[in-house]
Formats: structure tokens, sequence, C-alpha cells
């Protein structure tokens, strides 16, 4: 088989500019594009070169369009507001679309989720294969330990960070939510202050530390009465989240439409 060819959308950022070496080392695939927004200064810039690893002859363009018919498939970290059309585009291109971006409305997901009955689409809220495999194991704990153990998700990023909690907070408070066999809209509490009154039983609560470089820290706590049970990931470099996104679309290649998560990609579903 041919290498898939592969674009970035978002190619001129930090985790563009690691997918680009990413997919450019790694076997079978190739660095086919990279998308910026129209009037960025990067338009035209080599990728290769912002990347660190000299020139490639593929230059980051402002226009999808031509784009998306060479491409086999597309990662994106960006934002919901590019990443929704960006996913329009795979629909009608029949490709494969790997969405890193978080912060969706529920609405967002449901577009995307349209959009997969044409494009092959893998989305999660973290692209770590640590992380999705931590989520299958607080998934087993949660459903182990009855309501006298709480659920806590503690999460710490980088000061930039726009969205709270987390993808990757609400990725693993998602999972303990499965294994309770609850909803995670009705049993999450993102916000505490003044006067709260003493925890609700069974509910799983967030909390959001933001500062300094912090790539992403999250550890999900069980107490119990006299005991306490945590389970945790710390994210060492963004490679971390870029290679698990090139896993997924060299996975999703060939697979027909349909709206897939990082635990397909690893096969944790059951």
């Amino acid at each position: 088989m041919t290498a898939m060819r592969i674009a970035i959308a978002g190619a001129g950022g930090r985790m563009g500019r690691t997918l680009t070496r990413l997919v450019h080392e790694m076997d079978g695939c190739e660095v086919a594009g990279g998308l910026e927004a129209p009037g960025s200064s990067l338009i035209g810039a080599d990728m290769g070169q912002l990347a660190g690893i000299g020139e490639i002859g593929v230059t980051i363009q402002d226009d999808p369009l031509p784009l998306f018919t060479r491409i086999d498939g597309i990662i994106d970290f960006t934002t919901p507001a590019a990443s929704l059309p960006l996913a329009d585009l795979a629909a009608q291109a029949r490709i494969v679309d790997v969405i890193g971006t978080t912060g969706f409305s529920p609405e967002d997901d449901k577009r995307i989720a349209a959009a997969a009955r044409h494009a092959t689409i893998v989305k999660s809220g973290n692209m770590s294969l640590g992380v999705n495999l931590l989520a299958a194991m607080i998934r087993k704990v949660a459903a182990a330990l009855d309501e006298s153990f709480d659920i806590e998700v503690v999460e710490m990023h980088h000061r930039n960070k726009v969205d709270a909690p987390s993808g990757t907070a609400l990725l693993l408070g998602q999972a303990a939510a499965e294994g309770r066999k609850v909803g995670l809209s009705e049993a999450s509490v993102r916000v505490r202050d003044g006067h709260t009154g003493p925890r609700q039983r069974g509910t799983i609560g967030f909390a959001t530390l933001r500062g300094g470089s912090v790539i992403g820290d999250h550890t999900v706590i069980f107490a119990g009465d006299g005991e306490r049970v945590e389970l945790g990931h710390r994210a060492e470099g963004r490679d971390v989240f870029g290679r698990g996104a090139v896993k997924a679309a060299l996975w999703a290649r060939g697979r027909k439409p349909g709206l897939y998560s990082m635990a397909d990609v690893l096969g944790l579903t059951d």
C-alpha cells in the first residue's frame, strides 16, 4: 500500500510542527500539506523548516479545498470553529479526519457525528495511548467500587489553555461515569465556591489548575473511608499526543465511515 497522504491543520503551531515531524518520520505516511488561517504570516512557509527537519517541499496553505482533493486524511488539533468546517469537508471528500481539538459544545458534537456518516472520523479528548489505557482502567475501577468511594478528577495545564475542564479530564470523567452507569452531565460537579454543604453521594467532581508550561497532568481519585486509590497520567512532551494521532490516522485508513474513538484504535472497546 502506498504511503498515507496526511495533511495537518494548524500546521504552524506547536502541535502542528510536532505532527509534521512525526508524520515525516513514521513509516506508512507522508506530509501532504498544511493549513493555517487566511492572513497568517506562515502561509507559503515550508513545513519541514518550521518543524526543524529541513525543507520537505510541502508548504502551508490557507485554502483547504484544493488540498482535500489530494489527501487521504487530515489531523486536526485546532479550535472548534476551525474543526467543524474541516469535518464537513472531510465528509465531502470521504477521507479520514483525526480530531484532537477540545472544547466542543453538544451541538458541535452532533455536527461531527453527521459528518461521520461519510468521513472516517477518530475523535478524542486526548490522543495519548497512555491516557486512553488509563480511561479503560478508570472505567473498571469505577465499576468495581461502589458510591462509598467519591470520585474526583484533578487536572493541570499551562497558563495559555483556554478550555476547562480539559478534554482529557472530561474523557476520564466520562469513563468513570460509564463504570458507574450514570450520565456524566447529571453527576458532574464543575464548580465549588462558598458554603457548598457536604459532598453529594455519587457525584464526580472536577478541579482545574492552570499555570506555567505544564503540558498535561491528570489524576482520578477514588476516595473511600480510610483509603484512597489514585490513577494518573503525566504528559512530558507533545509527542505523546502526536504519535497517538498518527497511529489513529493509519488505523482509520480503509475503514468504513463512522465516528471512532482512541479506544477503538487500541482495541479497548467491548
